[in-house]
């Protein structure tokens, strides 16, 4: 491994935990605290997340200005932004999918890797299920969806 691949490893390491740390201490990683944020309906909404949010925004903007002003990134040879631009069906119906998941749960994907560390068998059933559709999109429904020739 060469000192440029331990550099990056030691980076995505680092941000890891800083993420991980913050999920904790948010509360993000309760999802009784989760699903109370997200049932505004009830009447006995907590908006304490909204710091949450206030504080991922507050980190995102610098982080997107300087990025708008490098030419490339420190460790890599180019920015990997997303390629697609259009507001699609697959796109709403997957936003959709994951909103529903996590108020039914509790948990999306970054607090759910990050519970994990509790050991909980309703994470790690999350988990599992979470990486079998990753799965299921990425193998045999991503060749049905595939235009034939």
């Amino acid at each position: 491994m060469n000192a440029l691949n331990l550099a990056r490893l030691g980076v995505t390491l680092l941000a890891g935990a800083l993420f991980g740390f913050g999920l904790s201490l948010s509360g993000m990683l309760d999802p009784a605290r989760v699903i109370g944020f997200l049932d505004v309906a009830s009447g006995a909404w907590d908006p304490s997340l909204m710091f949450v949010l206030g504080g991922a925004v507050a980190v995102a903007i610098p982080g997107v200005m300087l990025q708008r002003r490098l030419a490339r990134p420190v460790l890599e040879e180019t920015f990997h932004m997303p390629q697609a631009t259009v507001i699609d069906r697959p796109l709403l119906l997957g936003a959709a999918l994951f909103g529903i998941g996590w108020g039914v749960a509790g948990l999306c994907p970054g607090p759910a890797v990050s519970a994990l560390s509790l050991g909980l068998m309703p994470v790690f059933v999350f988990v599992a299920a979470m990486a079998a559709g990753m799965l299921l999109h990425d193998g045999p429904l991503k060749r049905l969806r595939a235009p034939r020739s």
